[in-house]
């Protein structure tokens, strides 16, 4: 490895006798690890301009999004279900195709389903 790219991580590294630090959430020791560690690192290489821009606060606060995407009957709804450790409305299992269409599940008040028309898509 080049000094320079070798100068360029050694900020990865903890210096000695440098304790290590606790943050009251995750999102806020996700937000300073980013901004003091990984951000300087996607400057000097250009990544905004060239991959993903630049991550903000929202990035981290948001709630996170998780996507299943596969073949029926491999498992994508009975996984959710076991995340939840319960079932959920709409929930449909079954050896033939069950779902031919997205389906969002969030937390909610109260439980309920809304259904929306297939979007079609047209190539």
């Amino acid at each position: 490895m080049s000094s320079s790219s070798s100068s360029k991580l050694s900020f990865f590294k903890r210096r000695k006798g440098e304790q290590p630090q606790f943050y009251a959430t995750v999102g806020e020791g996700l937000k300073k690890v980013y901004r003091e560690k990984l951000l300087p690192l996607e400057e000097a290489y250009d990544f905004h301009d060239f991959i993903s821009p630049q991550l903000n606060g929202p990035d981290f606060e948001a709630r996170p999004m998780i996507l299943l995407v596969g073949q029926y009957s491999t498992g994508k709804t009975s996984f959710i279900r076991y995340l939840l450790e319960r079932d959920y409305p709409g929930l449909r299992i079954g050896p033939e195709p069950t779902t031919d269409c997205f389906n969002a599940v969030m937390y909610g008040e109260q439980e309920q389903v809304r259904r929306r028309r297939r979007m079609e898509l047209k190539f």
